[in-house]
């Protein structure tokens, strides 16, 4: 399949065209072509033998030159076999005696082949994942064409089957026009035998007839031919259909050649792997090697200790024999010198003589048996020299075993400290990197969503109000609202559509939710009019888990990444509070005391402002909370504490301004680095007019108090987007809350909600001139709250 050439995988040519443009024919990389790029060995070129792996100590390398290039390029230009691995893995180093520089360059060299053969196999690994990266896309694409192409050949099909019926039915026409002329000619003939006083008449019309007839049938060998013509192109089609499914066929076994292949690189990948736990058993071994050569080392200097002893008592007795023997010979001179002395002196009987013989014999027996007894005492003493020898070579061995065992566990253990550090510096990084972004794309931003039609919206017969530019530019970014047959366009960060899910705009955001792990301030808050979908885009419906709001989703963020960042030493506390903004009052949704009322008692909710750009509120209820199951328990209690009511525009609307707070310490215990970030989640309450709610009596108050509250938050996006000496932020509590989100050094986001519905496009227009005056405030840049000083057991809380 590989060899085949660009013709064989070119699909057919269409009958009905000229230059090869049919079904098929399209541009673009032939398939082969693909799977020649794609299928290119790692390594396939410039490979040099295992055994230039040898010769790599016979390399001087020039003063000053890098060591780590040049094992690099020697990686790069070298491969192994399973069989080159296998004998390097169990290569054991000769070891000379007392030779330990040559000993030192031969263990050198094996720990460079080794390192040589372990970044070849990183590489490889690499290599593998690229190669099969690059299949699975080959293959994606190729499914992908062979789908499109049997979509053309079934569309093609459908075109000419219709064309086939309307022919037949056109060849019907004819046979019945013909039908209708041959009964026109009978009844001629039989009208001409029954008026034979008309003859000149008749054979006019005769000959009229005769005409007709001729033209009849030259219609009918035109419509035969036509007829034929189109049996032949049916033909043809049927045969470009064969020849389309002979090329489906085709893909499909190139399609099966690829699957193959991936399962070669699968089971080739597998293999590696199986090798890598074979080095990694080999390691344990080394491990266990090194514990058994230290208890044999202990015991060998044990045995040599007691040889010496052994050896020293030996000496000490072969000592005393060699002074017994010279003690005994010195007495065998003496009693000769007396024999000899009486012999010539005095001439004692021959019975002293033998007397004094016997004695000397016996001398001479205990001499010899004195002899015998150091001959074995210096056999004894030769053996433990040479055992001792052995204890000391094997000592030496075991000795230089373990140095070199003890090095490369603090090559690894180095290692090991350089990849944690370089992965301290990478998150570093990352972080750092994360939120460059975010202050390039602004401090304010503005999210639009735009909320589908709801069944209680009524039948809408209208154009719709509400389209989506279609240009690159805007793409994705831009709204148009239409009133009363003008255009008003609108350009923000991000426009969500009617059909943009909970999953699609949290994926928007949530780099933001990160920055507050990364110790910033971060405010997220939806602004709209009554019944546009703020309280579901930031609560949703939690029984629905695709359905979930910003605010679950956020928090199951946090804690995911807060766990996960564990094995980097960071280690996190979370407290959580909730408070409603209702008639210009702060009411404390997590009071224990909020059902019976006295909620209020006692209490003063101020709110307070430190020289940091902190914010707090007094006698707040701030609980600690360390997993999503308390949370989502939390904003629970809070959903049934909120201010809620009934109006025209919506049938349960959200009658105070919701504010969740997350605050987050975070400790790293390596770095001893301490961050402290804080979360804003706020659900405003919804604008509306009063001749559209309809509010009376409480539900009037509470609509006058939100206005006014939104009214002052105005006010306050005006004078910043003006660069005005004042700004207003203490006209309304919730605008004071908010001071450090609008005006100080946070990250803050604004999702403005539209409804889609013609009769609220009044209320949509001002909240989008609104929003786009949101979106050119610049405020100030964000602070990241971080320390290296150890932690403090108090929290700070922005």
């Amino acid at each position: 399949m590989m060899m085949s050439s660009r013709n064989q995988n070119r699909p057919p040519r269409s009958p009905s065209t000229k230059d090869g443009g049919g079904a098929g024919g399209g541009g673009g990389v032939p398939l082969d072509k693909r799977r020649r790029i794609g299928a290119g060995r790692i390594g396939a070129t410039d490979r040099k033998p295992f055994g230039s792996v040898n010769k790599r100590q016979d390399v001087t390398a020039a003063p000053g030159s890098d060591t780590g290039s040049t094992e690099a390029s020697e990686c790069e230009s070298i491969e192994f076999s399973k069989e080159e691995v296998d004998a390097l893995v169990n290569e054991r180093p000769k070891m000379k005696k007392f030779d330990h520089k040559g000993n030192m360059e031969v263990v050198n060299e094996l720990n460079n082949r080794l390192k040589v053969c372990i970044k070849w196999f990183q590489k490889r690994d690499e290599a593998h994942l690229d190669e099969q990266g690059k299949l699975r896309a080959a293959l994606d694409s190729s499914e992908k064409k062979c789908a499109d192409m049997e979509v053309e050949m079934k569309d093609k099909e459908e075109k000419c089957n219709a064309i086939i019926s309307e022919l037949r039915g056109e060849n019907s026409s004819l046979q019945e026009k013909l039908t209708n002329e041959e009964s026109e000619k009978m009844d001629a003939i039989d009208c001409h035998r029954r008026e034979k006083e008309a003859r000149i008449t008749l054979e006019t019309l005769q000959a009229s007839l005769s005409k007709e007839l001729e033209k009849a049938q030259q219609d009918i060998l035109a419509a035969n031919q036509r007829a034929t013509s189109l049996d032949d192109m049916y033909k043809r089609l049927q045969e470009y259909n064969l020849s389309l499914q002979q090329y489906n066929g085709k893909l499909h076994g190139e399609l099966e050649t690829a699957r193959e292949m991936l399962k070669r690189v699968e089971k080739e990948k597998a293999t590696i792997v199986e090798n890598l736990s074979t080095l990694r058993g080999h390691y344990n071994s080394l491990q266990d090697q090194l514990t058994s050569s230290r208890a044999s080392q202990d015991e060998a200097m044990n045995q040599k200790e007691s040889l010496l002893n052994e050896v020293k008592c030996l000496r000490g007795e072969l000592q005393q024999v060699r002074d017994d023997r010279d003690r005994q010979i010195a007495q065998v001179q003496a009693f000769s010198a007396e024999v000899m002395k009486y012999k010539e002196s005095t001439g004692k009987s021959f019975a002293e003589i033998d007397n004094l013989m016997a004695k000397s014999k016996s001398l001479e027996d205990t001499c010899s048996a004195q002899r015998e007894r150091m001959h074995l005492l210096e056999h004894q003493l030769t053996a433990a020299n040479e055992k001792l020898k052995i204890s000391n070579l094997t000592a030496s061995e075991t000795r230089t075993e373990f140095e070199e065992q003890r090095r490369i566990i603090q090559e690894l253990q180095e290692r090991l400290a350089d990849a944690e550090h370089q992965l301290i510096e990478g998150e570093k990084l990352r972080k750092r990197l994360h939120n460059t972004i975010l202050e390039l794309k602004g401090n304010i931003r503005v999210f639009c969503r735009v909320r589908p039609l709801l069944p209680d919206d009524g039948v809408v017969t209208e154009a719709p109000v509400i389209s989506y530019p279609a240009s690159l530019e805007t793409l994705g970014r831009g709204i148009d609202l239409i009133q009363s047959g003008q255009k008003y366009p609108f350009t923000f960060d991000k426009v969500f559509s009617h059909d943009a899910c909970q999953q699609d705009v949290f994926v928007e955001i949530s780099q933001l939710v990160q920055s507050a792990l990364d110790g910033y301030k971060v405010c997220i808050f939806a602004y709209g009019q009554t019944g546009s979908g703020k309280t579901y885009t930031m609560m949703g419906k939690t029984e629905a888990p695709e359905q979930k709001g910003l605010i679950p989703r956020s928090l199951e963020q946090i804690f995911q990444i807060s766990q996960s960042l564990l094995a980097q030493g960071w280690k996190y506390k979370m407290q959580a509070s909730m408070l409603e903004i209702y008639n210009e009052n702060i009411r404390d949704l997590l009071s224990t005391n909020r059902s019976s009322g006295t909620e209020n008692a006692g209490k003063q909710y101020t709110i307070k402002h430190d020289a940091n750009g902190n914010t707090h509120v007094t006698d707040l209820t701030i609980i600690d909370v360390s997993s999503i199951q308390e949370i989502s328990s939390l904003l629970r209690q809070a959903a049934q504490s909120r201010s809620v009511g009934k109006t025209q525009m919506n049938e349960q609307s959200s009658r105070s301004h919701f504010v969740f707070t997350l605050r987050i310490s975070g400790v790293n215990e390596n770095t001893e680095q301490q961050v402290q970030g804080v979360l804003n989640l706020i659900d405003l309450a919804g604008s509306e007019r009063l001749s559209r709610s309809g509010a009376t009596g409480d539900r009037l108050k509470e609509t006058q108090a939100i206005n006014k509250s939104l009214s002052c938050l105005s006010d306050v996006i005006f004078a910043l987007a003006k660069k005005e000496d004042h700004v207003p932020f203490r006209n309304s509590k919730l605008t004071y809350l908010l001071q450090p989100c609008l005006g100080g050094d946070s990250k803050t986001l604004m999702f403005v909600n539209i409804s889609p519905d013609p009769t609220s496009v009044g209320e949509s227009l001002c909240s989008l001139r609104f929003a786009a005056r949101v979106n050119a405030c610049e405020i100030g840049i964000p602070r990241r709250q971080t320390t290296v000083r150890p932690v403090d057991s108090r929290l700070s809380y922005g």
